[in-house]
């Protein structure tokens, strides 16, 4: 069943209040990117959103109690997401026989992170939650949910420094990006204000992550440059953008991460540590070729999803 599929509850008159299908729906954009992000899977985190929304479907009555509990749907839905991701395999929705060579790393990295923690830093960093909300939808105390938030930040700081590539042509945006990058202790290998300028920076500095804005300075488009870029070498990719929905509909392409202009630092910051984290083409600052080569003894995939 796909998501715009599951959207659309059937309402039983016996139903108390039941939650409508918008209300719901306002949400699944942010949700799919919270399970991709969470799952370090595309198509296994749209299954597990799909999943949620197929538990709402069977118990609308149960969903609209538990929004009511929680304070709001958003919290309520964030809370199903877990409670779903937390207790059953989705191979029923997902046809993987096997683990491609990123998802295995993406594995392997997912089980030497603190899980909780992760999660509590995601809510807070990446959807925005109030500690509150936080707290909510983990079902624990706010002070329980702020040291999770603070062991995570500990923890995602400890993993993979890297140069990076900014492709932007905002000046203040850039500096904004590039303060931020520098605070994570990544190194700022250059700043690219034009498509020719973004490919001929990552020819010459290999760097191990880029972040891309769409319209640049001279009406080029940041994504024919990061196109351009991987058809040398394999490198994650972070989308910057107004207009994360058009990115955000189920239908490919689409970038893996995202980050929605007005950005705020933590925000950029958890999407940054989550590609790298999740990323198998990411390499460390100072890694030669070679060693890049043993470590990464595959064919990289796409940088958006093309299912």
């Amino acid at each position: 069943m796909s998501i715009s599929q599951a959207i659309s509850p059937s309402q039983s008159p016996s139903s108390p209040q039941p939650i409508s299908s918008q209300t719901i729906g306002s949400h699944i954009p942010y949700l799919r990117r919270f399970s991709r992000v969470l799952t370090g899977d595309q198509p296994g985190g749209d299954a597990y959103a799909v999943a949620t929304l197929e538990a709402i479907v069977a118990d609308p009555a149960g969903f609209a109690a538990a929004s009511a509990a929680a304070g709001d749907v958003r919290t309520a839905l964030y809370r199903f997401f877990l409670k779903i991701w937390g207790s059953m395999p989705v191979n029923d929705h997902v046809d993987q026989p096997e683990l491609s060579s990123d998802a295995a790393a993406a594995r392997r990295n997912i089980e030497a992170i603190t899980l909780r923690p992760r999660i509590a830093f995601l809510l807070s960093a990446l959807e925005g939650f109030e500690i509150t909300q936080v707290a909510a939808t983990l079902e624990c105390t706010v002070e329980e949910a702020k040291a999770l938030i603070e062991a995570a930040g500990e923890e995602i700081a400890d993993q993979i420094r890297t140069d990076v590539l900014i492709i932007e042509d905002e000046p203040w945006i850039a500096v904004a990006l590039k303060t931020l990058i520098e605070e994570l202790g990544h190194r700022v290998v250059k700043v690219a204000r034009t498509r020719r300028e973004a490919v001929k920076a990552a020819r010459q500095t290999r760097p191990g992550l880029v972040l891309s804005d769409i319209q640049l300075a001279d009406g080029s488009s940041g994504l024919d440059a990061v196109n351009e870029i991987l058809r040398g070498f394999p490198v994650p990719v972070v989308v910057v953008t107004d207009y994360p929905e058009r990115f955000l509909t189920g239908t490919p392409p689409e970038p893996a991460f995202l980050i929605t202009k007005p950005f705020s630092a933590d925000t950029v910051k958890a999407i940054v540590s989550q590609a790298l984290f999740f990323d198998r083409k990411a390499h460390r600052r100072g890694e030669s070729e070679a060693d890049r080569a043993l470590s990464s003894n595959v064919v990289a995939g796409p940088w958006m999803n093309t299912r």
